[in-house]
């Protein structure tokens, strides 16, 4: 399967669709009632005051999900290649994004972190197309827009704000406007929200989107049982394969290749922090850090020589997620 998606083809679609389907069976089959739709935070939800999640039955909720996995995939794959992240065209980004979006059952529902997902990708091309501008402005302005907009469905996704900002360092010599556009363009939604509640006389509502930063919390752990630790185990020793290959050939890479796989990590790193802004500490908040780690995946598959390691590895990590789904 991996060199199989070592060659870009779009004939590797017709693999990809039945591995995301197979991926998604014990979802489908065996999906918990508490499992519930939830979109929307309450900035948005406080308005529409709407019982969508009632309009979703629970297998198109699945098949819903596995749709935007596989989409989400795709748009991911295209981002890496576009910036030749591997050093060629592979559709390994998109193959080990599905896999990983299918790791638990939470992540198979429709929730507010896979739909930040979309954003998440739309700010990894925007960011690494800033080394190869000359002003930034716009891009920076139209970043903090994303975030704000994230923010809307999930609170959480506040904290890749940083991220622009970490960009800015890791691509660019300071510039003050750069680093205050983003500012402005995250202002301007919460402004407009602001005004549609002063307008609507709740203020207080408006007021309570902002406790999830007053009250951080980080003590409360992730509802993981026992097997959900051992899924975790093959995707660890992936990573560390990674680390292991990357350090062989980090200086060996182009200057944009090794300033992007930093901004990765400050990624992951920002998807891991997030979880303190969100009380309901649910699993699929992990679904944040999948574009990065993906590609860090990607990386290793696209570099490892040994063929049944590689294989081998790849192998193991499906049998586990759909096993540990079904049991």
């Amino acid at each position: 399967m991996i060199n199989q998606f070592r060659n870009f083809n779009f004939f590797n679609l017709i693999f990809l669709v039945p591995l995301a389907l197979i991926l998604c069976l014990g979802a489908f089959v065996n999906l918990p009632s508490e499992l519930r739709p939830f979109i929307f935070e309450p900035a948005i939800l406080n308005l529409i005051c709407g019982k969508y999640e009632q309009f979703i039955f629970p297998k198109t909720n699945v098949l819903i999900s596995v749709g935007l996995t596989l989409i989400q995939g795709i748009y991911l794959n295209q981002v890496v290649n576009k910036y030749n992240l591997l050093g060629r065209s592979t559709f390994l980004p998109a193959l080990l994004y599905v896999s990983l979006a299918s790791m638990f059952t939470p992540f198979l529902v429709l929730s507010p972190a896979l739909i930040c997902n979309f954003l998440l990708i739309i700010m990894i091309d925007k960011l690494l197309s800033i080394y190869y501008r000359s002003n930034n402005i716009t891009v920076l302005f139209d970043l903090g827009l994303i975030i704000a907009i994230g923010t809307l469905f999930y609170f959480p996704f506040i904290a890749f704000f940083l991220l622009l900002w970490i960009g800015l360092l890791i691509f660019k010599p300071f510039n003050w406007r750069e680093w205050i556009s983003g500012l402005i363009g995250f202002s301007s939604i919460y402004f407009i929200l602001f005004i549609i509640y002063f307008w609507l006389d709740r203020l207080a509502d408006f007021y309570k989107i902002w406790s999830p930063i007053a009250h951080p919390s980080f003590t409360t752990g992730l509802n993981f049982e026992l097997h959900d630790y051992l899924a975790l185990v093959i995707p660890t020793v992936i990573l560390i394969l990674f680390i292991i290959s990357l350090r062989h050939s980090f200086y060996k890479s182009i200057v944009h290749i090794r300033k992007s796989l930093q901004l990765l990590f400050f990624m992951v790193l920002l998807s891991l922090i997030s979880y303190g802004l969100t009380h309901s500490h649910q699993t699929y908040h992990l679904l944040l850090a999948a574009p990065p780690i993906a590609i860090y995946m990607a990386y290793y598959f696209n570099t490892a020589k040994t063929r049944w390691v590689y294989e081998g590895l790849f192998t193991l990590m499906i049998i586990g997620f759909i096993y540990f789904q079904w049991f």
